[in-house]
């Protein structure tokens, strides 16, 4: 073997950036969800808390998908109880505050979904607004 000397070095060197990523994560400790506002005055989501935690990204990808390609504007639920598929109307309706309920998650996971390069952006209250009428801010 005449390339010895860069052969060894060569496979340690892919090993320590193969287990890169794992040592990296033992070191940062444990993951903290962040904590969200959710709204005060929503009665229900359209599925349970966990699993609209983990799963909403599919559901909006599956309206949209629904939406575009079939006509289809309805969700039925796992309760049965048939929403609008829409991030505008159904969604956005009860969380209001795109940064306060999106921006807190997707910031801390670094995630930076496409939502608002085709819908608009709703507005997030004004603070002098919500305390002049006593409402709660979302």
């Amino acid at each position: 073997m005449y390339n010895r000397r860069y052969i060894i070095p060569g496979i340690g060197a892919f090993i320590i950036a193969c287990l890169f990523p794992f040592l990296l994560n033992i070191t940062s400790g444990p993951y903290e969800r962040p904590a969200l506002v959710l709204p005060a005055d929503a009665k229900e989501c359209i599925e349970p808390v966990d699993f609209m935690r983990s799963e909403h990204m599919q559901i909006l990808n599956e309206w949209r998908d629904a939406a575009i390609r079939d006509g289809k504007r309805s969700y039925t639920a796992s309760t049965g109880k048939i929403w609008e598929a829409s991030l505008q109307n159904t969604c956005m309706s009860c969380h209001t505050n795109r940064q306060a309920f999106c921006g807190t998650c997707h910031d801390a996971n670094s995630v930076r979904p496409d939502c608002w390069s085709c819908h608009i952006e709703p507005e997030a209250p004004n603070p002098k607004t919500v305390a002049k009428f006593g409402g709660k801010n979302q």
